[in-house]
């Protein structure tokens, strides 16, 4: 149930919602999780704009782009933390209109103890996922049944 911070100096992306459903989508698709409401309304991305004298480097350039990611532990091994950085710097560029921007895109990902995300007062563990995914997954199985 990743949750993706993106912080850029304003007017960096013409299309913020656009970005911030392309990085939820790869996101997911990295962690290898169903396509289920369970996931979708559960892994969101955050587009947070800044003043440009709000964000510089050592040498003060401010036309960097970071991106956070917060996934469950344990859920990106090292071949996956590799392709979901490469693809959402490439996604950030695109955004970006600019592909130089991958030079300047960094990308940290953290990873959230068992038990340390929550959504609706509970604080879910990665067994309390896992259910609620198979949950849902069954529904679908359960009405799909049901249709034939």
């Amino acid at each position: 149930m990743p949750m993706i911070d993106v912080y850029a100096v304003t007017g960096t992306f013409q299309d913020k919602h656009a970005l911030a459903v392309k990085l939820a989508e790869a996101v997911m698709r990295w962690e290898q999780v169903p396509p289920i409401s369970f996931f979708k309304d559960n892994t969101a991305s955050f587009i947070h704009e800044l003043p440009a004298d709000s964000l510089a480097n050592a040498a003060g350039d401010n036309n960097y782009v970071r991106v956070q990611i917060l996934t469950p532990v344990g859920v990106l091994d090292r071949d996956k933390q590799l392709g979901v950085v490469r693809e959402l710097t490439d996604i950030v560029a695109e955004a970006a209109g600019d592909p130089s921007q991958v030079e300047r895109t960094w990308v940290l990902i953290h990873e959230s103890p068992d038990g340390g995300w929550g959504i609706d007062g509970h604080a879910s563990t990665s067994e309390d996922i896992v259910a609620g995914a198979r949950a849902e997954l069954a529904a679908i199985a359960a009405a799909a049944a049901a249709d034939h």
